[in-house]
């Protein structure tokens, strides 16, 4: 694609149940989640008209809202079902994910990274 507007938000603080042992599924912890991303239609000019881009703060209450519906295990998963439910719900072209969680006490944070593509034109 010749011209492409990338939307990012940054450091998106939700709350999850997530992590591997039982306990530390027993309580919401704090994850910060990047994400970049691009809308599947380009049109060259948007008219100051949202209905014509993805609405960033719509996308970040999803966001929140998916990370908060239920334990997972992985934060990788937790990425893998936030990209394909974006992708799909917001017709992205493509979304790249960056899901830290801070568990680890000799680290600042540990993090996972994904990116996915539309299979649509």
């Amino acid at each position: 694609m010749e011209n492409e507007r990338i939307i990012s938000i940054r450091g998106l603080e939700v709350r999850a149940r997530v992590g591997v042992p039982d306990e530390e599924r027993a309580a919401p912890q704090r994850l910060l989640i990047d994400l970049k991303f691009t809308a599947l239609a380009q049109p060259e000019k948007l008219n100051d008209d949202i209905a014509l881009t993805v609405d960033y703060n719509t996308v970040s209450l999803r966001v929140a809202e998916m990370a908060g519906d239920h334990p997972v295990k992985l934060i990788e998963t937790l990425a893998d079902e936030i990209a394909e439910t974006l992708l799909s719900e917001f017709g992205l072209r493509w979304i790249e994910i960056t899901i830290r969680k801070f568990i680890l006490p000799q680290t600042e944070w540990v993090a996972v990274s994904t990116r996915r593509e539309s299979m649509g034109d």
